[in-house]
C-alpha cells in the first residue's frame, strides 16, 4: 500500500516546460492565423474581430480570475496532506462554481453587447460580439479540469487542450471566413442582395459582408473552446486523474460542500479584486494615452510633422491622424513586450501547486528553493530575451515590416520594442511573483500592489505622455515605472511572508551578467555581418540585413548558453527538475559548472 499513499506529478520546471511548449505553439498558430485571415476579410474585418476582443477580453478576465488559481491550490494541499476524498470535492464544487459564472458571464456580455454597439455607433460589431459570448461559458467549465490536473501537478492536460483552442481558431476560423466571404461575393455576382443589402459595386458588397466573416471567424474561437472543453471532460472520462480507489478508502472523510465553496471563494475573490482592477486600468491607460497624445499633437502640430516627418509622409498620414498613427506605431510594439512575459507565466501556474505542497507539508527549505527557483528561471529566460530584443530592436522590426506597407512605423516602433526590451526581466517577474504569493495564502497582497501600480500609470501617462518630446514613448516610462513598483513590492512581501532569503547573487546577478554579454555578441554579431553580407533589396525578405539578424540571434543563444556555464548561473535544484536532469547535472557537475 506504500505506493499508493501519494500522486506523483511533475517537477515544477518539467510542469513550467511543459506550458511554455504550448504557449510557443500557441503563438505560432496565432501568427499563421493573423495573416492569411487579414487577406481574407481585409483591415475593415479585421477592425470588427478585434472590436469584439476589446469588450470580451475585459469580462473574461474577471470571470476566470481567481478560480482556477484556487482549484490548482486546494487540491495541491489536498492531495499532499492524503486528503483524496477533498481533492475529488474541490473538482465537484469548482465545476457548479463556474457552471455559474460562465452562465452570468454570458449572460452578461451578450446583454452589454446591444448598448455598446448603440452607444458606439458600431452596430455591425454586434454579431461578432454574439459569437465569442459562449465561449466564456465553455472556457469557465474548461477551466475547472485545467485548475483540477495542475493541482495535481500534470500541466499535460491543460498544454494540450490549448493548443487544441488555437488549432480550432486557424483551421475553422479561415473555413468559416472563407465561407462566408464567397457566399456574399457569389450573392453580388449574381445580382441578389448581400446579407440583406441591395449593393451597386464591389465595395458595398465587401462592405455588406465584412461584419459577417468577422463574426464567423470570431465563432471558430467559441467552437475551439468547446473542442478543448471536450478533451478535457473525455480525458478525465478515460484516463482518470491517477487518484487510485485505494487512495479514496483509505482517505479521510472530505470537508462539506459549503465549506469548500467558502473556501474556494475566499481565495479567489482578491483575484477577482486585482483583475477587476487591472481591466479598468488598462481601459483609463488606452484613454489617458489617446487623449494626452491627441493634446500634445493639437498643441505642437509643427514640432511632430518635423520630429515624424518621414513616417508620416511616407504612410501619407493626414494632420489630424498624427495621434492615431502614433498609437498605432505604439501598439503594433506590444506584442514584444507581450512576448516573453507570456512564458514567464507559465512557470508560475507551475509554481501554485508546487508551494501549496511544501507549503501544507511545512517543508520551509522546499519553499525557499521552489520560490529562489521560480525568480531564477524566469531572470534566466527574461534577461537574455528582453536584453537581446533590444540590442536588435530595429533589425528585429525591418525583418518583420519592411518591405510593406507597415515599414514606415519602424523608426517609431523600434525605440518603444528597445525600451521595453531593456525592461522585460521586470515585467516578466510580476506575475509569477503575483502566482507565489497566491500560492502562500496572500492573494490579497497582489491585488493592493496593483492596485497602486495602476495609479502610478495613469499618473505617469498623464504627465509624460503630454511631454512633445516623450510623446507616446511616455507611455513606455509609465508601464517599467508601474511595473518597477508591482515586482518590487511583490519581492518583498514575498521574503516577508514566505520568511525565506532570495540569493541575490545567483538569482539575479549571474544571469544579468551573461544577458549582457549575450545581447552585446547579438548587437555586434549583427553590425558585423550587415557590412559585409549586402545581397538583396529591402523589398525582399532574403537579404543580406535580414541574414545578419537571424546571425546575431543565433551567435547571441549559444554565447548566452557559455556564459551560463562560465559564471555557474544554473544550479543542481534546476537541472534536478528537468527530464533526464540528474544525468545533465553529472556530467556538468564533472567540469565544475554548475552553482
Amino acid at each position: 500500500m506504500g505506493q499508493e499513499k501519494t500522486v506523483k506529478g511533475q517537477s515544477m520546471l518539467n510542469g513550467a516546460l511543459i506550458l511554455v511548449m504550448a504557449t510557443l505553439i500557441v503563438k505560432v498558430i496565432g501568427a499563421i492565423y493573423k495573416i492569411p485571415l487579414t487577406a481574407l476579410i481585409g483591415e475593415v474585418g479585421r477592425g470588427y474581430f478585434s472590436s469584439a476582443y476589446e469588450i470580451y477580453t475585459p469580462i473574461y478576465a474577471i470571470s476566470m480570475a481567481g478560480l482556477p488559481v484556487a482549484v490548482s491550490k486546494m487540491v495541491s494541499e489536498s492531495v499532499t496532506l492524503g486528503n483524496y476524498r477533498d481533492a475529488r470535492m474541490i473538482f465537484r464544487v469548482a465545476k457548479r462554481l463556474f457552471l455559474l459564472v460562465g452562465i452570468v458571464g454570458t449572460l452578461l456580455l451578450i446583454l452589454i453587447a446591444f448598448p455598446y454597439v448603440k452607444l458606439g455607433q458600431c452596430e455591425d460589431n454586434l454579431w461578432s460580439i454574439l459569437m465569442i459570448s459562449p465561449s466564456i461559458f465553455f472556457c469557465c467549465m474548461m477551466s475547472t479540469y485545467r485548475g483540477y490536473y495542475e493541482g495535481l501537478r500534470n500541466m499535460t492536460p491543460t498544454a494540450i487542450s490549448q493548443v487544441i483552442e488555437a488549432l480550432g481558431k486557424l483551421i475553422l476560423g479561415l473555413a468559416f471566413a472563407k465561407i462566408t466571404m464567397s457566399y456574399g461575393l457569389n450573392r453580388f455576382n449574381s445580382g441578389e442582395t448581400v446579407f440583406g443589402k441591395a449593393c451597386a459595386t464591389q465595395e458595398e458588397a465587401l462592405s455588406a459582408i465584412y461584419p459577417y466573416a468577422a463574426a464567423a471567424a470570431v465563432l471558430s474561437i467559441t467552437i475551439g473552446t468547446i473542442a478543448a472543453l471536450g478533451f478535457m471532460v473525455l480525458r478525465k472520462k478515460i484516463a482518470g486523474d491517477t487518484i487510485t480507489r485505494t487512495m479514496l478508502v483509505n482517505s479521510p472523510r472530505p470537508q462539506s460542500s459549503n465549506d469548500i465553496a467558502k473556501a474556494l471563494i475566499t481565495i479567489a475573490i482578491p483575484m477577482v479584486i486585482s483583475a477587476l482592477i487591472t481591466n479598468i486600468t488598462n481601459l483609463i491607460d488606452n484613454f489617458t494615452i489617446r487623449t494626452r497624445l491627441a493634446s500634445a499633437v493639437a498643441e505642437n502640430i509643427d514640432y511632430f510633422k518635423s520630429a515624424f516627418a518621414a513616417s508620416l509622409q511616407g504612410s501619407g498620414t493626414l494632420d489630424k491622424d498624427i495621434g492615431t498613427y502614433l498609437y498605432g506605431c505604439y501598439f503594433s510594439a506590444l506584442d514584444f513586450k507581450n512576448l516573453v512575459t507570456s512564458i514567464t507565466m507559465s512557470l508560475g501556474v507551475s509554481a501554485i501547486p508546487a508551494l501549496a505542497a511544501a507549503r501544507a507539508l511545512k517543508n520551509k527549505q522546499e519553499v525557499t528553493s521552489t520560490i529562489n527557483s521560480v525568480i531564477r528561471i524566469c531572470m534566466l529566460v527574461a534577461a537574455p530575451a528582453g536584453l537581446g530584443i533590444a540590442a536588435l530592436a530595429e533589425p528585429i522590426m525591418t525583418l518583420l515590416y519592411g518591405g510593406t506597407t507597415a515599414e514606415n512605423l519602424i523608426p517609431i516602433s523600434s525605440p518603444i520594442v528597445m525600451i521595453y526590451g531593456i525592461g522585460t526581466f521586470v515585467m516578466a517577474l510580476s506575475t509569477p511573483l503575483t502566482n507565489v504569493l497566491q500560492a502562500m495564502g496572500r492573494a490579497d497582497i497582489p491585488a493592493k500592489v496593483v492596485a497602486l501600480g495602476a495609479i502610478i500609470k495613469v499618473i505617469c501617462n498623464f504627465i509624460f505622455v503630454g511631454i512633445p518630446e516623450l510623446n507616446i514613448y511616455g507611455a513606455t516610462i509609465g508601464t517599467l515605472v508601474c511595473y518597477t513598483v508591482i515586482v518590487t513590492l511583490n519581492l518583498y512581501f514575498t521574503m516577508k511572508v514566505s520568511k525565506c532569503k532570495i540569493n541575490f547573487v545567483s538569482t539575479f546577478g549571474k544571469p544579468a551578467i551573461s544577458a549582457i554579454v549575450c545581447a552585446l555578441s547579438a548587437y555586434a554579431t549583427h553590425a558585423v555581418f550587415s557590412n559585409i553580407l549586402t545581397f538583396g533589396d529591402a523589398s525582399s525578405r532574403l537579404n543580406g540585413a535580414n541574414i545578419s539578424t537571424l546571425l546575431g540571434v543565433g551567435v547571441a543563444v549559444v554565447v548566452y548558453a557559455v556564459m551560463l556555464l562560465i559564471v555557474k548561473g544554473i544550479s543542481k535544484d534546476d537541472l534536478l527538475m528537468l527530464p533526464k536532469g540528474k544525468k545533465i547535472a553529472k556530467a556538468l557537475e564533472k567540469y565544475d559548472l554548475i552553482g
